[in-house]
Parts: C-alpha cells; sequence; structure tokens
C-alpha cells in the first residue's frame, strides 16, 4: 500500500492488501461485541446511572456496545473539566499542541481497519466509505497541524506607528476561545467529529464532545485516540446522552465558548437560536445539510456522469449531505442518461455493508427507513415514476435490518416538494430542461448551497462555476458529480442554508474559525 493514497476519489481501485486487513479486522471485531463503554470526562471513565444498547441497522440483534445514557449533570462535569484544563492547554506551546495531534492522527491511520470495521456495522458504511471516514479523519487533523505550522502560529507583525521619539510594535495574535462543543451526526462520525475537534484543539481551545446517539460507540473510539496520545486529562471530554435533555445542557450552558454542529436545517436552526440568547455573540460554525444538484448537458460525456451519479446519489444510502439528490438534464440527452442509470442502478449490490461487494449498505435507523416508505408513496401520489427501487428490501436476510433500494425518480413535477426537501435517503429525482438556463435557475432555487455538479463542455464549464450557488462545485467528475471532498483538496463547506461560516473545513480559512485576534501594542 506504500504508493496508494486512500481518498474518496481513489477508494474505487484499492490495493489488495487494504481488503484482507478489512477482513481480518471485521472477524475479529464480532467476536468482541457488546461490551460496556463510559463517557470520559477528565480523563476518566464515568459510567451513568442508566444505559443504552448501540444495536447495527445491519442486523437489529446485533448489539455492538453498551452506552450511558447522559444526564444534564454529566454535561455540567464535562464541561467544568473543559474550563479547568484550557488554561494551561491555551498556553500550550503550539508546537508541542502540533505534536500531540499529530501522534493522535497517527494513531488513528494504526487503528484504521478495526475502526473502519465498527464504522461499517455502526452507520452502515461500505468498507470503503467507512474507511474513508477514518483516514479522512487523520486527514483532517494533519491539514489543521499543517495550517497552524504554516501561518507560525498565527502571530503577525503588523506595522509601526510613526510616533516619533517612540518605537511601537504592533502584534497580532489569534488565541483560542476557550471550551468549544462538537455536535457531531451519524453520516461521517469520525470526520465530522475528528476534523472540527482537531482545529480547536490544534487553536488551544478544550472540548466537550457529543456525538449522535446512533454512532456514540465509534465516536468513543475517536475519543479514545486523543486520550491515547497523550493530550492531558480534560482537554478532550465525550459524553453520550439524549439531544433533549444532555445535549441541550449543553448548549445553554454559558460554560461553552463556541460551537461546531454539522446536522439537519432544523437542529442547527435551533440551535443557531439558542446559542444566541446567551449574554454576549458566541461563535456557532454550522454545516446544516443539502439538495445538491447534478447538471447535465446536451454535450456531456454521459459514461462520466452516469458513474459520477450513481456514485453520489446512492454512496452511503444517499445519507450523505453532499449527495446528488437532484439530477437536471437537458432533453436532448435525457433519454439515454436515464436508460444509463438504470443500468448503472441495477447492478448496485445491497447487504451486509462488510461483505466486499456490497455497495449499500442499510439506512441508520427505523425513523429512516419508514421515512423512506412514506417519502416513496408521496412521489408515487404526486405524479413520480420510479425509475429504479422504490421499495425496501424483504426477505433473505433483509428483515432484520434498515434496507432500501436505490430509487431514481422520474416525472415528478419540479413544482413538487421533494424537489426542495433533503430526505437524506437513497432517493434521487430526475428532471427535464430544454436550457442550461433553466437548469441553472432550478438549480439554485433551493434554501441550500452546499455541493454541486455539472457535466458538459469544457467552455460551459466556467458557465457553471461562476453561476452555481454552492460552496463545493465538481465538473466532468466521473469519481462523484458531488460527493467526495478532501482535506487540502476540495475544502468542505456551503453557501445559503448549509453553512454559517462561509469558510470550508479542511481549507486555508478553517483553523481561525476557532481563534479571535488580538493586537499587541507595546510602545517603547
Amino acid at each position: 500500500m506504500a504508493d496508494f493514497k486512500l481518498t474518496y476519489a481513489t477508494m474505487f481501485n484499492p490495493p489488495e492488501e487494504l481488503h484482507t486487513g478489512f477482513d481480518k479486522a471485521v472477524e475479529k471485531l464480532k467476536k468482541n461485541l457488546g461490551r460496556e463503554y463510559g463517557m470520559i470526562i477528565n480523563g476518566k471513565d464515568v459510567m451513568a446511572d442508566e444505559k443504552f444498547d448501540d444495536h447495527s441497522p445491519v442486523n437489529t440483534d446485533w448489539v455492538l456496545a453498551k452506552m450511558q445514557r447522559g444526564s444534564a449533570k454529566h454535561a455540567q462535569e464535562a464541561l467544568a473539566a473543559a474550563r479547568a484544563a484550557f488554561p494551561k492547554w491555551s498556553r500550550t506551546p503550539w508546537q508541542e499542541r502540533v505534536k500531540l495531534l499529530r501522534k493522535a492522527a497517527g494513531l488513528i491511520e494504526e487503528r484504521i481497519f478495526d475502526l473502519g470495521a465498527a464504522m461499517a456495522l455502526e452507520v452502515g458504511k461500505n468498507r470503503m466509505e467507512s474507511l474513508g471516514d477514518v483516514q479522512e479523519t487523520a486527514d483532517l487533523i494533519y491539514y489543521s497541524c499543517y495550517q497552524m505550522e504554516k501561518n507560525d502560529g498565527y502571530i503577525v507583525e503588523m506595522g509601526k506607528d510613526p510616533l516619533v521619539g517612540y518605537d511601537a510594535r504592533n502584534v497580532s495574535v489569534l488565541r483560542p476561545y476557550g471550551v468549544w462543543l462538537v455536535v457531531s451526526p451519524f453520516n461521517f462520525p469520525f470526520a465530522l467529529t475528528g476534523g472540527p475537534s482537531g482545529a480547536a484543539l490544534v487553536a488551544g481551545n478544550t472540548l466537550v464532545i457529543k456525538p449522535a446517539t446512533d454512532t456514540a460507540w465509534i465516536v468513543r473510539l475517536l475519543a479514545e485516540c486523543f486520550r491515547d496520545a497523550g493530550l492531558p486529562d480534560g482537554v478532550v471530554n465525550f459524553v453520550t446522552g439524549p439531544g433533549s435533555t444532555l445535549g441541550q445542557a449543553l448548549v445553554d450552558s454559558p460554560e461553552v465558548n463556541g460551537v461546531t454542529f454539522t446536522g439537519s436545517f432544523d437542529v442547527g436552526m435551533k440551535m443557531y437560536q439558542d446559542f444566541a440568547k446567551g449574554k454576549y455573540v458566541r461563535p456557532v460554525i454550522l454545516e446544516l445539510g443539502g439538495k445538491n444538484p447534478a447538471i447535465v448537458s446536451k454535450h456531456a460525456d454521459l459514461e462520466r456522469a452516469t458513474i459520477g451519479i450513481v456514485r453520489s446519489a446512492f454512496g452511503l444510502q444517499g445519507q450523505k449531505c453532499s449527495a446528488a439528490s437532484r439530477v437536471i438534464v437537458e432533453e436532448p440527452v435525457y433519454d439515454e442518461l436515464i436508460g444509463r442509470l438504470r443500468e448503472a442502478t441495477e447492478k448496485l449490490a445491497i447487504g451486509d455493508p462488510t461483505d466486499r461487494a456490497t455497495y449499500l449498505g442499510p439506512v441508520i435507523n427505523k425513523s429512516s427507513y419508514n421515512d423512506f416508505k412514506n417519502f416513496t408513496e408521496e412521489i408515487s401520489q404526486g405524479g413520480g415514476k420510479f425509475l429504479t427501487g422504490g421499495h425496501v428490501k424483504t426477505g433473505d436476510g433483509f428483515d432484520k435490518g434498515y434496507f432500501c433500494e436505490p430509487t431514481f425518480v422520474t416525472d415528478l413535477p419540479f413544482g413538487h416538494r421533494l424537489w426542495q426537501y433533503e430526505m437524506f435517503l437513497p432517493i434521487t429525482t430526475i428532471g427535464k430542461v430544454q436550457s442550461m438556463d433553466e437548469a441553472m435557475k432550478i438549480a439554485n432555487s433551493v434554501n441550500y448551497g452546499l455541493t454541486a455538479g455539472f457535466y458538459g463542455s469544457p467552455e460551459e464549464t466556467d458557465w457553471f462555476f461562476d453561476q452555481i450557488e454552492a460552496g463545493v462545485t465538481y465538473a466532468n467528475r466521473p469519481q462523484g458529480a458531488t460527493t467526495g471532498a478532501w482535506p487540502g483538496f476540495q475544502p468542505f463547506g456551503g453557501w445559503k442554508g448549509s453553512g454559517s461560516s462561509g469558510k470550508n473545513a479542511g481549507g486555508h480559512y478553517y483553523v481561525p474559525l476557532y481563534m479571535h485576534e488580538q493586537i499587541r501594542t507595546l510602545v517603547k
């Protein structure tokens, strides 16, 4: 594997050693399921009076881990630990923070197969998506360390005041805020916890991590990587429990100096509004999903378009904020493209995500499974036709899990609400237009602006990049029409209702979001 670099763009042709390592990890992991894991507060395992079993969406009979149902009291304890650790951690030389975080990223890479196997069982991601999530986390942390080094700790000499008889020195210093809260989603539980955590930590903040309940186990394993790398007690705290109690207590606390949340628009906006009720304005970094278009011109390479659209529509069962959930096609190539999409989709294997041949695993939980059934019924009632899929999978080992068919929908009127609503499932609508201008108008007509893809002539790509309202944009990319961003290559973040900061994770401007500026003027 020496010459192989795992990213979401390269994962479609990995070396054989990668499969061998993953298979061994799955075999070992399945023999040790069901153990209890505590929260981590001030470096110690903390147990709650109430517990919950973490079941696999692959087979709900499988209990992966027993986790803690934390309370508002545990939220307060974690915040107090982070507050106590902040003075020393924030004053630790940034070079030392970088060293420790690089060690944590190295541990993630060392454990990639074990972590990837756990990811597949808990999230339902296929093996390559699971391994990609783990490796991306390490790369996000490495990239934050690189940015801290590149910018020499974000200490900049400013101009000297032209004062006769005095020597005035001005220095700009970026300094950490304090205690940072990271609330992460189920779909990328490693990268969307570890990425913001790495940036916050390298900047000198201390952390409280609150994962989605469906993916508490895998995030606990991430917290162990930070702990095992030697970060001091209290710098990283990990709590689990309901969002309505423990989560709300964290958001409401005046002890939180900043928050990063990734998840749905509705939950993120409520958090934004709740957080604004504090004594003063505090930073809120939100990534709130997408309704991402893939536009196909009559000049497109349809083979590339087919591969890229299918990969982005149905990777992780469509449960990506970057998923290609809308395909907008110029009429002259519409019939040929939908024929190609049908043929490619019918070849996708559905099943246990740890199996090598599987492309689609289950959706995350019963609620999403029921949402799929409700949405497909609504589509039928609204005049849509199923080019592929449209049903949940039953029988043949599917009955114990939450398996849904990859579903392309045609003939659903552009005025239907599901052209605007993020379903977060393997359901993608396809529509026909008469011109590129019409396609762009439809593409930009939603509240979201996360990712977007285009297939067409080189001349048309300049027009696409100039006109599209999205933070992550791709043209003529078979590796994924709207998905596959990687730190240092494609920084990830959205416009409009998809993001709050205007700066993309894994890019040049992300780490400074976790610091505020202090100007130091000394006159001699």
